[in-house]
């Protein structure tokens, strides 16, 4: 099995930073491309920030230059750096990876539980 646990949300206030982490653990034999995603109330999941193995990245093209994607392979880890965050940036955000796992050799899509982010004006 593969569990990815995110953690560093809470509450800012608007303009503020906060840095979210994300560890991949279990039987894993290797992991490609790691991302967030959030949800805001009432709307649906969308992309913030992906990050392959060798360190390239795509952003919502909203969040270019406010966030910034990155990752640590040694320790299967994933971050995301939020900057100058708005009311509007509030919402849950879901660590996400494309992993091997290392008893069956299939590759999946796993999700971990979802870390609260509120900003406030």
């Amino acid at each position: 099995q593969v569990q990815l646990v995110e953690s560093g949300g809470g509450s800012v206030q608007a303009g503020g930073s906060l840095r979210l982490s994300c560890a991949a653990s279990g039987s894993i034999r290797s992991i490609d491309d790691m991302g967030w995603y959030r949800q805001a109330p009432g709307k649906q999941r969308e992309l913030v920030a992906r990050v392959t193995r060798g360190g390239g990245t795509n952003y919502a093209d909203s969040l270019k230059g406010q966030f910034t994607i990155s990752r640590d392979n040694n320790k299967n880890t994933v971050y995301l750096q939020m900057n100058s965050l708005k009311p509007e940036d509030t919402a849950v955000y879901y660590c996400y990876a494309r992993a091997l796992e290392d008893s069956t050799w299939r590759w999946g899509d796993y999700w971990g539980q979802g870390t609260q982010v509120t900003v406030s004006s």
